[in-house]
């Protein structure tokens, strides 16, 4: 394919669209690690050069394809109306299995965001890590007021706390929940072995529950005096 320059700004708007859009096909195909520069150029139809006309990298391809996944997610939460009614526990409830199942439909974003400081944050510029940064910093406020329009008790500084808690355990839980061939092996060998291997959705479910259950009781709780010297 000859190579076009996109001159105009929504030119290079779509083209970098294109190789978004061609990146998130992908990786409904293979995980993260498989995913190459090469091979996205391929499908793309354009050389690796001139993918890096738009991208300077791999990883900032999919960094940037992190930060359109997670707009995306609030966005579907937005649409989500919290229920009022219920204790606090039964309404934390509730969130922790909306946080959990909306995020096991969303297996791109899971996988990018349990790369993310491993692969996706690496070989990339600084300018790049401070707009990622940035809008990571938005997106984080964005999903602690969501969680407040659920869980008003818990405040501004619990429902950071809880996306956080929510966020790092979707990373780790993704990568635990994910075995390979050789572990599925294990598990399909015996019943007592098969019952060890973790299920995401009940995990991230499970954690967020139990953080939010805690955050709320330390927030119920005054502080005690100050330990004697």
């Amino acid at each position: 394919m000859t190579f076009q320059r996109a001159r105009t700004d929504e030119q290079r708007s779509r083209r970098r669209r294109q190789i978004l859009d061609t990146a998130a096909a992908m990786l409904t195909e293979m995980p993260v690690a498989k995913l190459s520069l090469n091979e996205l150029s391929r499908r793309v139809g354009l050389a690796k050069a001139n993918v890096l006309r738009y991208f300077e990298s791999r990883e900032a391809v999919l960094l940037d394809l992190l930060d359109t996944e997670i707009q995306d997610w609030i966005a579907e939460l937005e649409h989500l109306r919290p229920t009022g009614d219920g204790t606090m526990r039964e309404r934390g409830d509730r969130l922790a299995d909306l946080l959990a199942t909306s995020l096991a439909r969303r297996p791109v974003l899971c996988d990018l965001l349990s790369a993310q400081g491993a692969v996706l944050e690496r070989n990339i510029s600084t300018e790049t890590g401070i707009r990622h940064k940035h809008t990571a910093r938005q997106a984080l406020e964005n999903l602690g007021r969501l969680v407040l329009r659920h869980l008003p008790e818990l405040g501004t500084d619990g429902a950071a706390a809880l996306v956080e808690s929510t966020l790092l355990m979707t990373m780790t839980a993704w990568q635990c929940s994910r075995p390979s061939d050789a572990m599925l092996a294990v598990y399909a060998s015996d019943p007592a072995l098969a019952a060890m291997r973790l299920d995401f959705t009940d995990l991230v479910r499970r954690t967020t529950a139990v953080t939010a259950s805690g955050l709320l009781a330390r927030r119920q709780q005054p502080a005690g005096p100050p330990p004697k010297a």
